[in-house]
């Protein structure tokens, strides 16, 4: 029997008469001449108004013993003992220390626990078996609960309450005023800093850096005009893992996406994971902004209203080692000039109440030997002030799963951008740089109809450059990444000073040598900054061996030209020196590692997450020859180590895009390893091989080639993610599959053109009619092109509608009937 009904049976029958002759009448009014009324003044078996006696007690606790047994097991000789613990346990109502409010106040289950304990506690149990126990338990709650529904009856009770009410809030206004009196001074001195330091955090992130606007133009942009809102997956996007127990239907969908910055709107702490260039730091900055300036908080932004942003960069408080601080010192360590007039204790204030916003970037950023450390000090902060908003930034493999779970934190992931974000995109860029719109619209017609080119557009950085290319080139653009990274390099070293008319004292060529050393030692030491003195070293090493270079000075000036000139190198702090982004870093690094023949020590770090992209970099720089012994290491060491194997081999075949020329039996022995990954099993397998690229598109299995639905489902959210137009054929050969298939196919719309995919996906799920799966629409554009088709009996909405463009799409799409329940907006 189920407790509940256990004890709606006892309370109609024997409870509450029994709880009313336990205690006395009162008479009216409040109770107060008595002061406090405790609960032994209360009871009828004590003091002078004794009406229930010790005998009839017990015979009131037996009957409710013998009540009880009848629904619930208790053995019968058992029954005296229950009934004397039980005795021994109302009995002590008289002993405790408590008035009727007080014990409403502590609840039924606490009421219990104190009478336990006032009772003796175990000892007054140590004669009852299980069962026996479990009796006691289940009476003792029950008649707890009646007993606080028996005072809150009284009419003393109301009158009670609201005297103690007013005496807290009396109490409470008088230490509050008292604590005013005594720190006026410390609440306007802080009042008066937080002011200056919103001021500062508005201003000092306001402006964002879009790379490739820099040819003649400003490098950067307002915030408010460049801040593209992106959407991010709950979990990493992963989904459910199909190799569970139980049946399809028991396994929960995947996560939709919502824009990046509402995570935080629903959630405390959040890590956040994304690729380099997708927008982490962008995201940083808006947030410290928004939060700064305090203006138009509302909605799914309330949660910022009256808190303070601290943006913590963790590349630059791990600098040389440093010893991560605390919040006294946080100003210091990012280098804020507003560090010196903090007031004393003013950030441990604002934490303490939990006002702040605490936004830590780069995990990846931090040398993995560190990440320890690094988790240490988040968790000790999150240990003495645990009412903050949190906000960590990692690339994806930088840390493993649930590294942060024990703390609460959910995670998320960026996703690519959609082809819509892309125009747009493409669209601010050109304005912005005062670029001939029709220049913007022949590469977003490039970027559709070229694979190669859509898949290098996904991340904002990379977007940014290929627009840059594309307007310095006068259209034409370079085929693959290296490519890519290779002619932005030219234009920033060198086309960059020449079309501003300044005299180039480095040459390009000369620019690189020097920056390969720098980004080289940084990815070697596991770190994304150097201190002046290393930069200084490093370059000192490699003058003898440039001539031309040594004659315009000594180190010391000629990093400073790399500074000022390459566009490449920055000062973020004093005394630091690093690229403006990783991925130039670990572009520039490949480089200098196949020049020195580094290929043991690429092969022997390929497991860790900051070398992935210097492989597959080295692999691009390198002759067929050595690519072959590159791939052919990986391979083997795969084969060799169980705990990487997977990560290895996924990588080795990763690097086959930058390899247009290779042995072709290395080729068929990286395909043949990646075959063993494919098709995915769970839906983790399937965002791994997703993150490949195109290129696994032409290993995924067709519909007939797979029997299982739920692999099926695997291999289409692969493909989904993958998106664009090299995915469509094989996304249209799983029509007629199973719910699980249908609801793959509905969620990714997002990730290819919306006319196309609607006339050749969309349009069969609205036939289909399965209510089973969702059609996610996530812009007014595919809104409109479902509106079109006839509609479907369950759709989600994700992203920023108006109420007339929801209330159209619902007259257009929907059937007759009720909006179904799962229909959503976030907005």
């Amino acid at each position: 029997m189920y407790p509940a009904a256990f004890g709606t049976r006892l309370a109609a029958g024997l409870v509450g008469p029994l709880v009313k002759r336990l205690f006395v009448r009162e008479g009216p009014g409040a109770g107060l001449v008595d002061r406090p009324v405790r609960l032994s003044a209360l009871v009828s078996f004590r003091g002078e108004k004794r009406t229930l006696g010790e005998r009839e007690l017990r015979k009131l606790v037996r009957e409710l013993v013998e009540r009880g047994a009848r629904e619930t097991p208790a053995a019968e000789t058992e029954l005296d003992a229950v009934t004397d613990a039980l005795h021994r346990t109302l009995h002590a109502l008289g002993d405790l220390d408590l008035d009727d409010v007080q014990a409403v106040q502590l609840g039924h289950e606490a009421l219990a626990a104190r009478l336990h304990e006032a009772a003796g506690g175990d000892a007054n149990l140590r004669h009852l078996g299980t069962d026996a126990e479990a009796l006691h338990a289940r009476l003792l709650h029950e008649a707890c609960l009646h007993i606080l529904h028996f005072f809150t009856q009284r009419s003393a009770f109301v009158a009670r309450t609201l005297v103690e009410q007013h005496r807290r809030l009396d109490e409470l206004a008088s230490r509050t005023d008292l604590l005013v009196e005594r720190t006026p001074s410390r609440l306007a001195e802080d009042t008066a800093f937080e002011e200056r330091y919103a001021r500062y955090t508005a201003t000092r992130h306001s402006r964002l850096t879009i790379y490739g606007v820099d040819i003649g133009h400003a490098r950067e942009w307002p915030l408010d005009t460049a801040y593209l809102s992106l959407t991010a997956a709950r979990g990493g996007g992963h989904g459910p893992d199909p190799s569970s127990p139980g049946p399809p239907e028991a396994a929960p969908l995947p996560s939709a996406r919502e824009p990046v910055e509402h995570a935080l709107a629903g959630h405390d702490r959040v890590l956040l994971r994304g690729v380099a260039g997708s927008g982490k730091t962008t995201l940083v900055q808006w947030l410290a902004v928004t939060t700064a300036r305090q203006e138009r908080l509302t909605g799914r932004l309330a949660h910022l209203a009256g808190r303070v942003p601290f943006v913590l960069p963790l590349r630059s408080l791990t600098r040389s080692g440093a010893r991560l601080p605390v919040p006294g010192d946080f100003l210091t360590a990012v280098g804020c000039p507003l560090a010196g007039s903090q007031p004393p204790g003013w950030a441990e204030r604002v934490l303490s109440a939990g006002r702040g916003v605490l936004l830590v970037d780069g995990v990846d950023e931090v040398p993995a030997e560190e990440r320890a450390r690094t988790r240490r000090w988040l968790c000790d902060l999150l240990a003495a002030f645990p009412r903050n908003r949190w906000l960590v930034t990692s690339r994806p493999s930088a840390v493993q799963e649930e590294w942060l779970g024990g703390e609460d934190f959910t995670e998320f992931s960026l996703s690519p951008m959609t082809n819509r974000d892309v125009s747009l995109f493409v669209r601010r860029w050109h304005e912005a740089g005062d670029a001939d719109p029709a220049l913007g619209e022949a590469l977003l017609d490039a970027v559709r109809t070229k694979q190669d080119l859509g898949r290098l557009v996904t991340n904002p950085l990379m977007c940014a450059l290929v627009c840059a290319l594309h307007r310095e080139r006068r259209g034409f653009l370079p085929r693959g990444r290296k490519a890519l990274y290779d002619a932005a390099l030219s234009m920033l070293l060198e086309r960059r000073d020449r079309e501003r008319e300044l005299t180039v004292e480095l040459d390009e060529e000369s620019q690189v040598e020097l920056l390969q050393r720098l980004a080289y030692w940084l990815i070697r030491n596991g770190r994304a900054e150097m201190s002046h003195a290393d930069a200084v070293h490093q370059l000192e090493r490699l003058l003898p061996a440039m001539p031309y270079v040594a004659n315009l000075g000594p180190a010391e000036e000629v990093l400073s030209l790399l500074l000022d000139r390459s566009g490449l190198l920055r000062e973020p702090a004093p005394d630091a020196v690093e690229f403006v982004h990783r991925t130039f870093q670990d572009h520039l690094g490949a480089r200098a590692a196949v020049e020195e023949r580094d290929f043991d020590v690429l092969v022997g770090h390929a497991h860790l997450d900051q070398w992935e992209d210097v492989l597959r970099m080295a692999v691009a720089h390198a002759r067929p020859d050595e690519r072959a012994r590159l791939l052919r290491g990986l391979v083997e060491r795969g084969d060799l180590e169980a705990e990487h194997r997977s990560r290895l081999h996924l990588l080795a075949m990763a690097c086959l895009e930058h390899a247009p020329k290779l042995d072709p039996r290395v080729r068929t022995e990286v395909e043949r390893r990646a075959g063993e990954l494919i098709p995915p099993l769970n839906f983790q397998e399937a965002a791994a091989l997703a993150g490949l690229g195109p290129i696994v598109l032409e290993l995924l299995p067709r519909s007939e080639e797979v029997e299982d639905e739920q692999t099926a489902a695997c291999v289409l959210y692969t493909a989904g993610l993958v998106g664009g137009d090299a995915a469509l054929p094989l996304m249209t050969t799983y029509h007629g599959r199973g719910w699980q298939c249908r609801h793959q196919l509905g969620q990714h719309w997002s990730n290819f053109d919306t006319d196309g995919y609607a006339s050749e996906v969309v349009r069969h799920l609205c036939a289909d009619g399965d209510e089973r799966a969702s059609v996610f629409v996530r812009s007014p554009e595919e809104l409109s092109a479902l509106a079109r088709l006839g509609g479907h009996s369950n759709v989600n909405l994700s992203g920023d509608f108006t109420p007339e463009q929801i209330l159209q799409g619902r007259r257009r799409a929907a059937p007759a009937g009720p909006v179904p329940a799962r229909e959503q907006r976030d907005r």
